[in-house]
């Protein structure tokens, strides 16, 4: 393909490469296939439902393991403005109705008080109109109170990442996201020294904003908790950007230079590769709630973490037998029986393999970035979700998957898919080390085939643009993963303003 000096201008400055621009066309022109599965993933057949005797073990493993001077830390994707959690705000401003007519916009004026951003909404309104939101809406001015909230002029919420709104009232005080994970790391990735490491992935324009914040609450919670807070943070690297083509598998261009889109969140195994610590906690910016409502969030994460680190050091120590050759024939049968009951990988051929390739087979599937991952009952329409999955070198072993990656034309896959008892809430626990502590590079074990086209509208133009294998889908599916259930209660996202009027964020 021919590229102008403007491109590879580009492309330097993106930090891609010729080949890597090639093989993105290739993607955007022939597509992905959809992956082949063996069953939906439910207890008993992939998921692990724990009793309260193994619940116990798991939290004592993990204070344990806390109190063993392991390096813990918590990373929370939070890159993105809050726009699309406001976008029923900004259909109201831009529509003809000047009073509240649907179900939502009632909702959110009827209960309005209820948010914890409410006193300074207030004082915006005060500060621009001279009048209380008491007022304005005695005068059907509904509308100049949502532009206080979402427009630049005011509280700019439209635009400011989510970690940065305030999310939950306290006594006196309102918490935003980012407090909240804060409070939240120190109750259960607090290590011997006392320390909370935690790491949010943010745009690169909302950094100087969530280190200001960072200040500002700082040493409250560290007062409040007995810990020391240490923050850091990442941006969505420039070389994650995909470029987007036209419909018919060229590049789009925009004023004479190829346009790149952010490659969703799959970017982020690149900002995870950069992390070191023995265990990485990994949860959404929006799924957050107060500290009195947090007892099993709490309780889970100690449990997820004790889980991962009683399996890893098992899975370890057979790394080191098989490494030293100490590992005859009745332990590899161990081991392979471990593989299978513990970690649901099967392989069909693998009785007929002689010793020295059965050796071979489970150092490498055990020498692997290993994931818990907490799966939640899924109450509503089936989705993406954890699934048994057909891997390209003949194994089965668990994934999770979002539906797009099922064949919508293959009945029998759209039974499992009907038939998932769960779903993922993103709540994970993951070790990127090896046995003997050296890390993993994480996109070694990245399925490319397993990314994503989406066709977009750009300025009148359809195109179509390319999002990398997804964080917790194709981005880890070459790692070893346990699915184990958590309760719905650990799972409270905020898609929509309103979302913060339900019990779980009052």
């Amino acid at each position: 393909m021919n590229l102008t000096d403007n491109d590879l201008k580009v492309l330097q400055k993106k930090g891609k490469t010729r080949e890597q621009l090639e093989e993105e066309l290739r993607m955007l022109s022939e597509g992905f296939p959809f992956l082949r599965i063996e069953r939906a993933a439910t207890p008993g057949h992939g998921i692990s439902v724990l009793d309260e005797k193994m619940e116990n073990q798991a939290v004592d493993i993990w204070e344990q393991y806390l109190d063993s001077g392991a390096s813990i830390l918590k990373m929370v994707p939070a890159s993105g403005a809050a726009s699309r959690m406001f976008k029923d705000l900004f259909s109201f401003i831009n529509g003809k109705d000047e009073k509240p007519s649907n179900d939502f916009m009632k909702a959110f004026f009827k209960d309005i008080e209820k948010f914890a951003f409410f006193n300074k909404l207030n004082e915006t309104c005060i500060k621009l109109y001279g009048k209380s939101i008491d007022s304005l809406v005695k005068e059907h001015r509904y509308k100049d109170v949502v532009k206080a909230l979402i427009e630049k002029e005011g509280m700019n919420y439209g635009q400011l990442p989510k970690a940065l709104l305030n999310f939950h009232k306290y006594l006196g005080e309102a918490r935003t996201a980012l407090e909240e994970h804060l409070s939240e790391g120190a109750q259960y990735a607090s290590g011997k020294d006392k320390k909370v490491r935690v790491h949010f992935t943010v745009s690169e324009d909302h950094i100087p904003l969530v280190n200001i914040k960072f200040e500002e609450s700082k040493g409250k919670l560290e007062h409040e908790h007995g810990v020391e807070y240490d923050l850091s943070t990442s941006i969505q690297k420039p070389s994650t950007d995909t470029v987007a083509s036209n419909l018919d598998g060229t590049p789009y261009r925009e004023k004479d230079a190829l346009f790149f889109r952010p490659g969703g969140h799959g970017a982020l195994i690149e900002n995870l590769n950069d992390l070191d610590a023995d265990v990485i906690f990994i949860k959404n910016i929006d799924n957050v709630v107060p500290d009195h409502k947090r007892g099993d969030t709490v309780k889970y994460k100690k449990i997820i973490g004790g889980i991962l680190v009683g399996v890893k050091q098992k899975a370890d120590d057979y790394c080191k037998l098989l490494k030293k050759g100490k590992a005859d024939e009745a332990k590899v049968e161990e081991m392979l029986d471990f593989l299978h009951k513990v970690l649901c990988i099967t392989h069909d051929n693998a009785a007929e393999m002689s010793l020295e390739e059965k050796k071979e087979y489970i150092y490498k599937k055990l020498n692997r970035p290993f994931r818990v991952c907490g799966m939640v009952r899924n109450e509503g329409e089936p989705g993406g979700g954890p699934f048994l999955v057909y891997n390209p070198d003949g194994t089965v072993s668990p994934q999770i998957l979002e539906s797009t990656q099922i064949d919508p034309h293959n009945k029998e896959a759209q039974k499992m898919l009907k038939e998932a008892t769960h779903f993922n809430p993103v709540d994970l626990v993951v070790s990127t080390k090896s046995w003997d502590g050296k890390k993993f590079n994480l996109p070694d074990y990245v399925d490319k085939s397993t990314g994503f086209i989406s066709i977009k509208s750009r300025e009148g133009v359809e195109i179509k643009a390319l999002e990398l294998p997804g964080l917790w889908n194709g981005a880890m599916s070459d790692w070893n993963t346990l699915l184990v259930e958590v309760p719905l209660s650990t799972f409270n996202p905020v898609k929509t303003v309103n979302d913060l009027l339900r019990d779980a964020h009052q």
